[in-house]
C-alpha cells in the first residue's frame, strides 16, 4: 500500500507537527459516511486520506456511520459501505460504530445545554423558521420562544422524547446569535421530532440530532484528534467549536477541511446518482459506469488503481476539478503492470490454413504476464518485477482471426494486414500466408484460406521473406463465445451540471453496447473480477454478478490508450 506523503497532504503535515510538539501522542482520525447511498470517487479520496494518515503515523482510523436520517439510511447502504472501505484495503479499529451508539449520550448533553441556558425549545413552524433566520443580506431575529424558562425547556423536550408532538410541532435549538454573520450559528436546530423506525435503534426515539450536534460530539466521545472533512464544512466548523466548549465533553477534537474531488464528466451528488438509478439510465449503483466505488469495482478498476490516483491528486486546501484522464492513467498503469494477458476476437473471420492436417492440435505455450523489463506494452515509469505465468493455448486448423487484420487488397498504408500474397504472423505462433477468400451474397469476406509457411513456432520463413505484422487468433474449434459489454462515458459534457443545468440532458445514449466475441478457453474459468488485457483490444473485466463458466461476461475496463475522441 501506497504511503501517503506530506509533500501534497497538508494534513499529513499538521499531524507530523502535532505529534512532534507533544500536542497529541497518538492519532486517531475517522471515517464518517451517512448511510443514506453508495461511497463514490470522491469519498475514496476521504477514504485514503483518513485511514492512511492512521497507517502512516501508527494510528487508529474508526469507521462511522453518522445514521441520524432514518428515512434516507438502510442497511443496504451500510453493508455497501463497509465493503468498498475493506476492498479498497484499509482496516478500521475495533468495531464499526454508529452515532445512534451515542444519542443516549447526546440527549443528555441536549439536557446540559438547556440548563446552562444554551438552548430552547422552539415552537416556530418550519416556514416560520426560515423567515425568522435571515439571510446573507439581512440578520435573523429571535424566536418569540427564545426566552422560555429552563423548566419549560426541560419539560418540553422530555415530552418531544417521549413521543407527545406530532413531527416538526417543536425543535430544540442552539442558543447563540441570531444576527451572526455566519447562517450556521442563528440558533441552529439541534434536535426534530421524527416518528420513525431507525434501522440501529428500532423505535426507541422518535427525536432525532442534527448532523451538526451529533459530529463534534461523536468525534470528542470517539477521542478523535484530527477530525478531517472537505471544504463545505468550513463554516460549520465555528459551530462545531462552540459545542465542544460548551459542553463537558472527554476531548477536543480539531476540524480540518480539504478541497473534496470533483472530476470532469462526472457527477458525484447522491441526489443526482440516485436519479440515475431511479430513472433506469443505470442498472444499479454497481452500474460499471457509476462514479460509485462500487461500479468501479465492477467495472474493473483496482484498488492501487484508486489509492494511487488519490496520492496523485493530493490534499489541498482548495476545490477543483481534476481531469478524469488522471484517474484513467493510474488505472492504466496498475493493469498494464499487473493484469494477465490473453487473447479475444471482437469480430471474428474465420481462416482455413489449407496445408494443415484436418485434425491437427497442438497446445502453445504463452506468456500471460507482461515483460516489463522489455518495455512491452508497459509504463516506462514502472519498478515492478515481472510475475512468470504461462497458459496453454489450443491451435487448430481454422482459426479466428478479427475482420480488421484482413484486407482484400494490399496497401501501403495498411501493409501489416493480411491480404492475399501476404504474410503475417500468429501471436507466439506460425507464420501464415493468404491465398485467396470466399464472400457472402452480401459480397461480405467470410473466410480466409492461407497456408502454413513456418513449422517451427516463432521462426522466420526459410526463403526470408518475414512477415508484416503479428495478429491475435482464436482456435475455431476450442474457443468459446462470451459476451462483452463495452463502455463510454455515461455523461458527455466535460462540465454536465454546470450552472446548474440539468445534468440527465448530458447523458450519452450510447454509453453500452453489448457483443458477443470468440475468447480463449480458459477465460471461461477466469474469477470474477479477474481483469485481462485482451491483446491489442483493451483491457476487460469478467464480470462481479454475472460472469458465469457457461456464460463468460467481460466489462470492457479501459481501452489500451486515450481515446481522443472523447474529450473532442
Amino acid at each position: 500500500m501506497s504511503e501517503t506523503t506530506n509533500v501534497n497532504n497538508f494534513v499529513a503535515k499538521i499531524v507530523e507537527e502535532d505529534l512532534a510538539s507533544g500536542k497529541i501522542d497518538k492519532v486517531i482520525t475517522r471515517f464518517p459516511p451517512e448511510p443514506n447511498g453508495y461511497l463514490h470517487v470522491g469519498h475514496a479520496k476521504s477514504i485514503c486520506l483518513n485511514f492512511g494518515l492512521a497507517e502512516q503515523f501508527n494510528g487508529e482510523c474508526n469507521l462511522r456511520f453518522d445514521d441520524t436520517n432514518p428515512e434516507k439510511e438502510s442497511q443496504e447502504y451500510i453493508d455497501a459501505i463497509k465493503e468498498d472501505v475493506t476492498w479498497l484495503g484499509f482496516k478500521w479499529a475495533g468495531d464499526v460504530r454508529f452515532s445512534s451508539d451515542y444519542f443516549d449520550t447526546l440527549y443528555e448533553y441536549a439536557l446540559e445545554l438547556i440548563k446552562s441556558g444554551n438552548a430552547y425549545v422552539c415552537s416556530l413552524k418550519p416556514e416560520e423558521s426560515e423567515e425568522y433566520k435571515g439571510d446573507f443580506n439581512r440578520p435573523g431575529k429571535n424566536s418569540p420562544y427564545r426566552d422560555r424558562t429552563v423548566e419549560e425547556n426541560l419539560d418540553m423536550f422530555a415530552r418531544m422524547k417521549a413521543g407527545e408532538y406530532k413531527d416538526g410541532e417543536h425543535a430544540l435549538r442552539a442558543k447563540i446569535d441570531m444576527a451572526s454573520g455566519n447562517m450556521n450559528l442563528r440558533d441552529p436546530i439541534m434536535y426534530r421530532i421524527r416518528h420513525v423506525e431507525h434501522h440501529q435503534t428500532g423505535n426507541k426515539w422518535c427525536i432525532y440530532p442534527i448532523y451538526d450536534f451529533t459530529h463534534g460530539q461523536s468525534d470528542a466521545l470517539e477521542k478523535v484528534t484530527h477530525s478531517v472533512c472537505t471544504l463545505e464544512f468550513e463554516g460549520h466548523r465555528p459551530l462545531y467549536d462552540w459545542y465542544l466548549e460548551n459542553l463537558s465533553v472527554p476531548a477536543k477534537p480539531t476540524q480540518y477541511e480539504f478541497g473534496r474531488l470533483n472530476l470532469n464528466y462526472t457527477v458525484t451528488s447522491k441526489r443526482k446518482l440516485k436519479k440515475l438509478v431511479d430513472d433506469g439510465v443505470v442498472g444499479s449503483w454497481d452500474d460499471p459506469r457509476m462514479p460509485t466505488i462500487s461500479g468501479m469495482r465492477r467495472r474493473g478498476f483496482t484498488p492501487a488503481s484508486i489509492r494511487n490516483f488519490c496520492d496523485m491528486v493530493g490534499v489541498s486546501r482548495s476545490d477543483g476539478v481534476v481531469d478524469i484522464a488522471m484517474l484513467e492513467h493510474a488505472l492504466r498503469s496498475d493493469l498494464n503492470a499487473n493484469a494477465p494477458r490473453a487473447m479475444a476476437v471482437i469480430n471474428p473471420l474465420k481462416v482455413v490454413i489449407t496445408n494443415m492436417a484436418d485434425d491437427h492440435f497442438e497446445e502453445i505455450t504463452m506468456e500471460s504476464m507482461p515483460d516489463i523489463s522489455s518495455g512491452d506494452d508497459s509504463d516506462e515509469s514502472s519498478t515492478e518485477e515481472p510475475v512468470s505465468l504461462l497458459r496453454q493455448v489450443p491451435f487448430t486448423k481454422e482459426i479466428f482471426i478479427d475482420k480488421e487484420d484482413f484486407k482484400e487488397e494490399y496497401s501501403k498504408k495498411f501493409k501489416k494486414k493480411f491480404c492475399p500474397g501476404k504474410r503475417i504472423r500468429m501471436r507466439n505462433g506460425y507464420v501464415l500466408e493468404a491465398t485467396d477468400f470466399i464472400k457472402n451474397d452480401a459480397g461480405e469476406v467470410i473466410q480466409v484460406n492461407a497456408i502454413q509457411v513456418t513449422t517451427v513456432l516463432g521462426e522466420d520463413p526459410a526463403d526470408e521473406v518475414k512477415p508484416k505484422g503479428v495478429v491475435h487468433w482464436v482456435s475455431a474449434a476450442h474457443g468459446i463465445e462470451a459476451e462483452l459489454r463495452v463502455y463510454g462515458r455515461l455523461l458527455n459534457h466535460e462540465a454536465p451540471d454546470r450552472g446548474g443545468e440539468d445534468f440527465m440532458a448530458h447523458v450519452n445514449p450510447d454509453s453500452l453496447s453489448v457483443i458477443t466475441a470468440i475468447v480463449e478457453p480458459s477465460l471461461a474459468q477466469a474469477a470474477p473480477e479477474t481483469v485481462f488485457q485482451f491483446e491489442r483490444e483493451g483491457y476487460y473485466v469478467a464480470d462481479r454478478r454475472d460472469h458465469t463458466t457457461a456464460k463468460p461476461v467481460f466489462n470492457l475496463t479501459i481501452g489500451l490508450r486515450e481515446d481522443k475522441s472523447l474529450t473532442q
